[in-house]
């Protein structure tokens, strides 16, 4: 069975992503943003043809998954929530507790992750990008934990 790993983009560089991702051994980036862009001149690297073009150096299959990506209500609800409580996305350590169940309710229990885990390739790990440092603030961690829970995939979280 497949190892997963999930990542984010920010707190890295292109090259410090790219280095974590091979001592990772990563051999396929899951994308599971819905723009796959990045906001700012730092994270250039990450905008989806350019972080293409740097994993296909890199050796790395990358492939765009916008069926576990957050819906446009749902982000909405975590950016309320986030300025409720004064943080940023960049800043921000956790989900909120309601987008987290809308998340599981409406993406997760759509998506056949049984046919996800068997995808997997058997050489090297998986990684679920997204944009967040903090995987608890992200819901790749939320994929991570359905994968870990109902199919015993290992996880590991790269973090900068």
């Amino acid at each position: 069975m497949g190892r997963v790993v999930t990542i984010g983009v920010y707190g890295f560089t292109r090259e410090r992503f790219l280095e974590a991702l091979e001592a990772a051994d990563v051999s396929l980036l899951l994308d599971v943003r819905d723009r796959r862009g990045v906001r700012g001149s730092e994270y250039a690297w990450a905008n989806a043809r350019r972080l293409e073009g740097a994993l296909a150096e890199a050796g790395i299959t990358y492939s765009h998954r916008k069926d576990l990506a957050t819906p446009a209500a749902i982000r909405a609800m975590q950016y309320t929530e986030d300025r409720r409580l004064g943080v940023s996305q960049r800043g921000r350590t956790s989900l909120a507790p309601e987008v987290r169940d809308r998340y599981r309710a409406e993406v997760l229990s759509a998506v056949d992750l049984a046919g996800l885990v068997e995808s997997l390739p058997d050489a090297g790990a998986t990684a679920l990008l997204c944009v967040e440092a903090e995987p608890a603030a992200c819901h790749r961690s939320l994929i991570a934990e359905r994968l870990a829970d109902a199919h015993g995939v290992e996880i590991e979280h790269l973090v900068p």
